[in-house]
């Protein structure tokens, strides 16, 4: 029996390993690339930011803040088209990543309807100061997965209003299915 145990103990060896090794062999679809033949570069599975976002009524919802922004893909990268209650506005479309991995969409081109600047220490300033101050050009909005945020307004330290058709704090644009 001892002589059969050794016997025994080699041969499953080799038959577990010869199991773990044949693999069925994957099929491999060669293509001709022609000249004629464009090849498209592949997003990283990541979702595209193009598309229509829409605002979502609230509790309490008056309508005021209805907003409408159609991202399109162009040759030069993205443009825009925000629609909101009064006025219809486009432009060309940015990305901008900080260093902490969030990702914000700029809309480019679009007046902020009110800045005020830091007004922390306003007993500090005078009134020169105030007029000399530049009203912002451009909204930005961080973009995750489908949806789009913009920080309309500030706080009690830096006063502005970017939207002024919208009277929320932080606008949220859902990105419609179809």
């Amino acid at each position: 029996m001892n002589f059969i145990n050794k016997l025994i103990i080699p041969i499953s060896a080799v038959l577990i390993i010869s199991a773990c090794n044949t693999k069925k062999e994957s099929e491999v679809i060669e293509t001709k690339i022609t000249k004629d033949t464009i090849v498209l570069p592949v997003e990283n599975n990541e979702e595209t930011v193009e598309g229509t976002y829409e605002t979502k009524a609230e509790e309490n919802d008056s309508g005021e803040c209805r907003l409408t922004l159609q991202i399109t893909k162009t040759k030069n990268g993205y443009s825009y088209f925000l629609k909101t209650k009064s006025r219809e506005l486009k432009g060309t479309a940015t990305f901008k990543d900080q260093k902490n991995g969030e990702k914000y969409l700029v809309l480019e081109g679009i007046k902020w309807a009110e800045y005020e600047g830091d007004i922390s220490n306003e007993e500090n300033d005078s009134v020169s100061d105030l007029k000399d101050l530049e009203i912002p050009v451009g909204i930005s909005a961080s973009y995750v997965k489908d949806t789009l945020t913009i920080q309309n307004s500030g706080n009690s330290m830096n006063y502005y209003t970017k939207l002024s058709e919208c009277d929320r704090k932080y606008i949220l644009l859902i990105k419609v299915q179809k």
